[in-house]
C-alpha cells in the first residue's frame, strides 16, 4: 500500500459486521414474516417479549415504537400532566425532557455527576426544592443511564421514596447493564430503553421496550399502546398513541439478543483497552462501584484548554471519526432553555457540554483498528 493514501475510516459503529455475523439468521427472521404477513402483533412481539422478561428479570414487558414513547407511555398511564414536575438530568439526549414536556408536565433540569456522567442526588434534591417553590407537584424522576453505565439507583430510590415520587429509568443507552448484580429493568416503577440502530441491542429501524413489575401498569401500557383501547377496539377508554412495535422488528430483535451477552463482553474489552491506552492523557470514563456499562459510548474529556473541534479535525484527517454527546445539555437548548433549573444551577453539565468527545465503540472494533485510534489520540497532544 502506498504510504501516501488515507487509511482506510474507522466505523464509528459497525453495525455491518454484526449483520455478518449474524449471516442467515436474520434473513430467515424476516423472511418468515414476510411469508405470515402479521406485520403488526405478529407472534414475534410476544416471543420477543418473554425473551426480553427472561433477559432482564423484570417481571412484564411490553414492546413499543421507539424509547421516547416508552418514556411518554409510562408517564401517560401515571396521568402525569399540567401542574406536575418531572425530575431529569440535563447532560442527555433530549428524548427525556421532551417525553415530559409532550404530557403538559414541567421537565425540571437537574445536574450530574462529573465522573459517571449519570444524575447526581444531590442535585436532584435541589430539583425537588425548586420544583416546590414553583408551585409545581413533583411526581417523578427519570435518572438515565447514560453511555451505557446504571446510574445510582439506591441514592435516586431512596430520595424520590422520601417524596412519595415514582422512578422512570431512561435506560435507552444501557440495556444489558446491571446495577448491584441485577440487570437494568428491575429498578423503580418502569424501565424504558431504546432499539435504535446504534444502541448496544439495535433493531433495523426505531423500536423500544418498557420493563416493570406493575402488573396494572403493564395493563394499562397495553392500552395506551393502541390508543387507549379497552376491551372494544373501537370504544377507547383514555388517551394513547400509536405506540407498537412492528412484527419486523421484533423478529431482527430475536435474533440480535441471541448473541447480545457475547456483545456486552467484548464492549468491556473494547473499553479497557482503551482506558490501558488512554488514561494518561485525556479523563477516560469511571464505571461507578456496584455498576456495569455496556458502553453504548464511549466518552473521554479532553484536558483544559484543549480545542475541541482541532481535535476531531486531526482525528477525521486520520480516518477515525469523533461524535459530541452532547454539544448543549437541555437547559442550553432553543425548546427548553425556559424551563426550570434546580436551584445552585448545573455547572457540572454545562461543562461536560464544552469538553466531552467520543470515540468509535462497538463489538467488533478489532485491536489493530483501536490501536490506531489510540495513537492518534495520543498523537493529538503530542504536538
Amino acid at each position: 500500500m502506498n504510504k501516501h493514501m488515507p487509511a482506510e475510516p474507522v466505523p464509528f459503529i459497525d453495525i455491518g459486521a454484526q449483520r455478518r455475523r449474524l449471516g442467515k439468521s436474520i434473513d430467515e427472521a424476516v423472511s418468515r414474516v414476510l411469508a405470515h404477513c402479521q406485520f403488526i402483533n405478529g407472534p414475534e412481539v410476544a416471543q420477543l417479549e418473554a425473551a426480553l422478561t427472561d433477559f432482564s428479570g423484570a417481571k412484564h414487558v411490553v414492546s413499543c415504537a421507539s424509547g421516547t414513547d416508552a418514556l411518554l407511555m409510562v408517564l401517560m398511564a401515571k396521568d402525569v400532566g399540567r401542574g406536575d414536575a418531572v425530575l431529569c438530568p440535563s447532560f442527555t439526549f433530549c428524548a427525556t425532557g421532551e417525553a415530559v414536556a409532550l404530557t403538559g408536565a414541567t421537565p425540571v433540569f437537574v445536574d450530574v455527576d462529573e465522573a459517571t456522567f449519570n444524575i447526581d442526588a444531590a442535585s436532584l434534591k435541589r430539583g425537588i426544592a425548586t420544583a416546590k417553590g414553583l408551585g409545581l407537584k413533583p411526581r417523578a424522576v427519570i435518572p438515565v443511564d447514560l453511555f451505557g453505565q446504571s446510574a445510582d439507583h439506591d441514592a435516586i430510590g431512596a430520595v424520590a421514596e422520601a417524596e412519595g415520587m415514582f422512578v422512570l429509568d431512561d435506560a435507552a443507552q444501557a440495556f444489558g447493564a446491571s446495577y448491584k448484580g441485577r440487570r437494568l429493568g428491575a429498578f423503580g416503577l418502569a424501565t424504558a430503553t431504546s432499539f435504535f440502530p446504534a444502541k448496544p441491542l439495535g433493531c433495523f429501524g426505531d423500536g423500544g421496550a418498557i420493563f416493570t413489575d406493575d402488573a396494572e401498569l403493564a395493563a394499562t401500557l397495553r392500552s395506551v399502546r393502541v390508543h387507549g383501547q379497552g376491551s372494544d377496539k373501537y370504544d377507547n377508554v383514555r388517551l394513547g398513541l400509536t405506540g407498537r412495535l412492528d412484527t419486523m422488528q421484533a423478529a431482527i430483535l430475536i435474533e440480535k439478543l441471541k448473541i447480545f451477552e457475547d456483545e456486552i463482553a467484548e464492549r468491556n474489552k473494547v473499553a479497557e483497552r482503551y482506558a490501558q491506552g488512554l488514561g494518561n492523557v485525556v479523563t477516560v470514563p469511571q464505571v461507578a462501584g456496584g455498576a456495569t456499562s455496556v458502553w453504548a459510548q464511549y466518552t473521554i474529556r479532553l484536558p483544559l484548554g484543549c480545542d475541541r473541534d482541532s481535535f476531531a479535525a486531526a482525528l477525521k484527517a486520520q480516518g477515525i471519526p469523533t461524535a459530541i454527546y452532547y454539544p448543549k445539555s437541555m437547559h442550553q437548548q432553543t425548546a427548553y432553555r425556559d424551563f426550570p433549573v434546580a436551584d445552585g444551577g448545573l455547572p457540572a453539565s454545562e461543562r461536560l457540554s464544552r469538553d466531552v468527545i467520543s470515540l468509535p465503540m462497538h463489538a467488533y472494533l478489532e485491536e489493530s483498528a483501536q490501536e490506531r485510534i489510540i495513537k492518534a489520540v495520543r498523537g493529538a497532544f503530542s504536538t
